[in-house]
């Protein structure tokens, strides 16, 4: 388990709110996504902001899991993150064009650091939500993380435990986290 800094978190958070173009608010939240992925065991940074062949659509972060036994064991090697930094909350649109980039790469697993949520909420499983919950039967699942919740986490355990509670209540309710 790696600890992580509550002042680094709020510096990356800060430096985030306080940037003033789309493109460094993006990229502090981006890096802050980065950090706490860095401290879990058995995961690498392996590409950030990369385009496609035909440039039209970019990863914001690409992971390898080892698969090491205090981090995502039962997660597959290739794990994709989008970052939305965004005041508002994410909607459909965004989520499915991320579904599409998972689906077309034959990626499983998806992380979508949304700061405030998704559209919809999970008791009517409409808007996004019903995106999310609609993947599943393309077996792609993505993980929504907000802001409010990455400012709780104090370790990379705590991640950890916050993305396998996700998945299993994911699969289980076949409705993101409340």
């Amino acid at each position: 388990m790696a600890a992580y800094s509550q002042a680094a978190i709020q510096g990356f958070l800060k430096a985030a709110d306080q940037a003033t173009t789309r493109a460094a608010k993006g990229k502090a939240f981006e890096d802050l996504i980065c950090y706490l992925f860095e401290k879990v065991a058995g995961i690498a940074i392996t590409q950030r902001n990369v385009l496609n062949r035909m440039e039209s659509e970019e990863i914001d972060v690409a992971l390898w899991n080892d698969g090491h036994p205090r981090g995502l064991k039962s997660l597959t090697n290739m794990l994709l993150v989008e970052c939305k930094n965004w005041s508002a909350t994410v909607g459909s649109a965004e989520v499915i064009t991320f579904i599409s980039k998972l689906e077309r790469r034959g990626v499983e697993y998806g992380f979508l650091f949304a700061a405030n949520g998704i559209t919809g909420n999970a008791q009517d499983g409409k808007a996004a939500h019903y995106s999310v919950s609609n993947a599943l039967a393309k077996k792609i699942r993505i993980v929504v993380i907000t802001r409010a919740e990455v400012e709780k986490l104090q370790s990379s355990e705590d991640l950890v435990l916050l993305i396998k509670q996700k998945l299993c209540h994911l699969v289980a309710s076949e409705t993101a986290w409340p």
